[in-house]
């Protein structure tokens, strides 16, 4: 009875190791004749080292030279309007006459006053030469003199606060005086812009004000004009720091001939500071950022080779140092060397070892100044 059960003991581990050995042969198979994954294709570019300006960018206001809204001193009505909304006039040119009749009469009145104080005081000098009235009379006819001229002078002065003049050359805004409309002290008539030149006044972090002077060249970008960039130069740096913000305000002035730039605009504001130099450059779509470093990968020949004799290429992973950026590119200040084939887009799908096949068909962005581009 033992010697049977041991038999059909046998028989059973005998069958056991029989299905383990089949199924361990069909895995087997299976992994032979899983398909390998193929090549991934990307795009690559070779390293090369370009010059690089260092600039410090802002973000700046533009306003004009001189810009005034043009008001009255004093109230009145409005007789006539001599100037056109948008029209260029010149430094002192009449805009606006008020009403000034009653002042003008007025002036009248204290001249002829003026003149018979005048009158009286030859008439007394005179009588003082023949000893007939005593000095206090004379002195007191030259400060009634002086007096009534200074009434003269001071209602002169408000005949002429009826008629408004450019203070200076430029160019007048939209206006909506009209003659008849009473104009209070104070209220807006029109105003006046001198654009040509045009400042534009943005604010650097204090720790720049090293590498700012007067008369640095300055360029300047709006989203007006797209793709468009205008020179200037810093004229002017203040000498207080923001203590809100530890910013310097600086002061450029920029040509405007055609007068594209308006006050008021937003600007974008570039200074180039220091000397040229030279960095390994790769398009910013190349870096892979991490917690742990940026890497990106490079591209070397494996060792196998194919059929026609040729070594396909192999993706391997690399930590680099990056710095400044400019448009879509960004400098590479360790990790790499010139000539070495950088992966630029595709990288998602890659690892160590990965072979590749580079088609640079379609390519990422790889200009220092970018433009929005419409298909």
């Amino acid at each position: 009875m033992t010697k049977r059960m041991l038999i059909m003991l046998g028989a059973v581990l005998l069958l056991i190791a029989l299905l383990a050995l089949g199924k361990y042969l069909q895995i087997r198979h299976l992994i032979a004749s899983a398909p390998k994954p193929g090549a991934q294709t990307v795009t690559a570019m070779k390293v090369t080292a370009l010059e690089w300006q260092a600039r410090l960018s802002a973000v700046g206001t533009l306003t004009a030279v001189r810009g005034v809204d043009l008001s009255t001193e004093i109230a009145g009505l409005v007789r006539q309007v001599d100037f056109k909304s948008g029209q260029d006039v010149k430094a002192d040119q009449v805009l606006l006459q008020l009403n000034a009749d009653s002042d003008i009469a007025q002036l009248h009145a204290l001249e002829a006053a003026a003149e018979l104080s005048a009158t009286v005081l030859v008439r007394d000098q005179a009588q003082l030469a023949a000893q007939a009235i005593s000095q206090a009379q004379v002195d007191g006819d030259k400060a009634d003199l002086k007096s009534k001229r200074a009434l003269v002078a001071q209602q002169a002065a408000t005949v002429e606060k009826k008629t408004i003049r450019a203070p200076f050359a430029g160019k007048l805004g939209i206006t909506t005086v009209n003659p008849g409309q009473y104009l209070n002290a104070g209220d807006k008539i029109v105003t006046l812009q001198a654009i040509d030149p045009i400042y534009v006044d943005f604010f650097l972090p204090q720790q720049q004000i090293d590498h700012l002077s007067v008369g640095q060249a300055v360029s300047v970008s709006t989203d007006a004009f797209a793709g468009k960039s205008f020179a200037g130069k810093i004229t002017a740096i203040s000498p207080k720091i923001d203590t809100a913000t530890r910013n310097v305000q600086v002061e450029a002035t920029l040509a405007n001939a055609r007068r594209q730039m308006l006050p008021g605009m937003f600007a974008d504001v570039s200074v180039a500071v220091g000397a040229k130099q030279r960095y390994l450059t790769l398009p910013q779509t190349a870096i892979t950022y991490n917690p742990y470093g940026s890497t990106v990968f490079v591209l070397k020949p494996g060792a196998a080779r194919d059929d026609k004799g040729n070594a396909p290429l192999l993706a391997q992973q690399v930590f680099v140092t990056t710095g400044d950026t400019r448009g879509d590119q960004v400098a590479v200040l360790s990790g790499l060397f010139e000539g070495q084939e950088v992966v630029t887009s595709g990288q998602m799908k890659l690892k160590n070892g990965t072979p590749v096949v580079v088609d640079n068909t379609v390519l990422p962005g790889n200009s220092p100044n970018p433009t929005p581009q419409e298909h």
